[in-house]
Formats: C-alpha cells, structure tokens, sequence
C-alpha cells in the first residue's frame, strides 16, 4: 500500500528552469504536493539530506548522489549552444586570466565544474579559484575573472561592464560538439518505491507544464519583463534557445560532462543514469 503522504518537490528559483514549473500547481494534484522554491546549491543539498522527495537540482549534485535518485525522463535546464545564463566575465586578457585568479559563484555545482573542466582540458590552463556570492563588483575587485549564473549573469550582461563574456553553453558545444545539461529533475529512490503513483502523477504535471509553456511563451515573458527587466525580445529568444527536454542528446552531453569530472577527480564515482519508469527503475 503506497504512502499517503505528501511529495515535497523543490522548484529553482531561476528564469531558466521557468517553463518547467511554470503551469504547475499544488491544488492540481490535490494538496499531495508542497512545492518549495530555493536557488540550485540549496536544492541539492535539502534532497541529498531528504528535506525534500524530488527537485530540480544541479546535473553535478545528481551525480554526486546519483545511487540514491532516479531521473524524471524529458525534463532539464539544457542548452544546445549558448545558454545566456553561464557566463564568465574577465576583467583582463583572456591569457592572464587563464594564469590568475577566478572567482566562482556560491549558487551552483554544476557551472562551477564545468568551469574547471573548460579551464585544465580544453585551454590547459590551472587558474587559482575562490568562492564568492555572486555579485560581480566584488568579485572582480578581487580576481581577474567572475563566473556567474542564472538571473545574476543575465542583469550583469545587461550592464556595461567592459569586460569581455565568455557563454559556457557555447564553448562547451564549440570544443565537444554536445549540448549542455545544467539541470535535471530528480527524485529519491524511496520515493520512487513508496509512492510511485503520485510521482508519475507528478512526472506527467510537469511535463504538461514545460509543453504548455513552450507551446506560448508569452506569460513567461511577460513575468521575466515584470520581475527581472529586460526586453520582451531578449526573454523570447533566451526561452527559445534553452532546451527542456532530456533525451538521448541531452544524455549524451551530460554523460560527457560527467566522464571529465571523473577524469579530473571532481566526482568520486562513476555514474550511471537510472529513470523513473512506470513505476519501477530502468536503467539507461
């Protein structure tokens, strides 16, 4: 007999995961879902330490722990090419920089690794690295370059900030050939077993969620002007050049992405994806 209680599912709190969560709403699966919205680092840290059942969390932060989730299929924050919303800012040379000091935000795994994967295997390059909340001024009163992400990055490209950006999103297409997974959805395994029929419930909501907001863009649009700035033209084209989908190319980048952090010692373990299937675990 499944449980009764409530999923707690974690929400980002960036424009870029938006379209994912956008149309969903507690009440539609009868108040058997408490939604709670906090930036990427949190989220992964209140699943791993069970506060929450399922959330959007860094790709990097699945992997960490990916023995204990599975994969909710057709859902992530990917990019094929630029993604708009990873950006390095230098301050100096880009040779320079790739001797000096960087500093990273605190918000997110997976950007901060693809940064250091970028830095020794593509450049060659081994840069000293600080942790700092994002806020570029700081950062850059105190190192050569910044890596930002999310609605931080989007305003401070806004600005005239005389500092050449870098898009991760399209150095690592450039380099690989692969799109970028930054996120995906994932949900404990316990979860999965004891209540696997509100989970699937809660699969299916979300995927008509990201469709309906693919579908017409305009409400979200609409939202990002209202609460973040900007030109509705640049929110139309950020929305069209993310990817919500988690299919084979999708996967492909990302096992990509996890093989140089294995290489690179970032990740402690080899990773193999598992996904919530009709109610059981299918290994892909």
């Amino acid at each position: 007999m499944e449980s009764t209680h409530p999923i707690t599912l974690g929400r980002i709190d960036y424009a870029n995961a938006w379209p994912i969560f956008f149309h969903f709403r507690e009440e539609h699966l009868g108040g058997r879902v408490r939604l709670s919205t906090q930036v990427p680092a949190r989220l992964n840290e209140a699943l791993k330490k069970r506060e929450l059942d399922v959330a959007a969390v860094s790709s990097f932060a699945y992997a960490q722990n990916s023995e204990d989730y599975v994969l909710l299929p057709g859902l992530s924050v990917s990019a094929e090419d630029r993604v708009n919303s990873i950006l390095l800012f230098l301050k100096r040379p880009l040779e320079e920089v790739l001797r000096g000091t960087i500093a990273m935000t605190d918000t997110s795994a997976t950007s901060v690794n693809l940064l250091r994967i970028l830095m020794h295997e593509y450049y060659g390059a081994s840069p000293q690295y600080k942790t700092m909340a994002p806020s570029l001024d700081e950062m850059l009163e105190s190192a050569d370059a910044a890596l930002l992400i999310g609605d931080t990055a989007i305003k401070a490209s806004w600005r005239q900030t005389g500092c050449e950006v870098i898009d991760l999103g399209a150095l690592w297409r450039s380099w690989t050939g692969h799109g970028m997974t930054f996120a995906v959805v994932a949900a404990r395994k316990d979860i999965a077993s004891s209540q696997g029929s509100l989970l699937s419930e809660l699969h299916e909501a979300l995927l008509e969620s990201k469709r309906r907001s693919l579908q017409d863009l305009t409400p979200l649009i609409a939202k990002a002007c209202n609460e973040l700035g900007g030109e509705a033209d640049y929110w139309q084209r950020y929305f069209q050049e993310l990817n919500y989908d988690f299919g084979p190319s999708q996967q492909a980048g990302l096992a990509l992405y996890l093989r140089y952090a294995r290489k690179l010692g970032l990740l402690k373990q080899d990773v193999r994806m598992q996904y919530l299937n009709h109610q059981s675990l299918s290994h892909g």
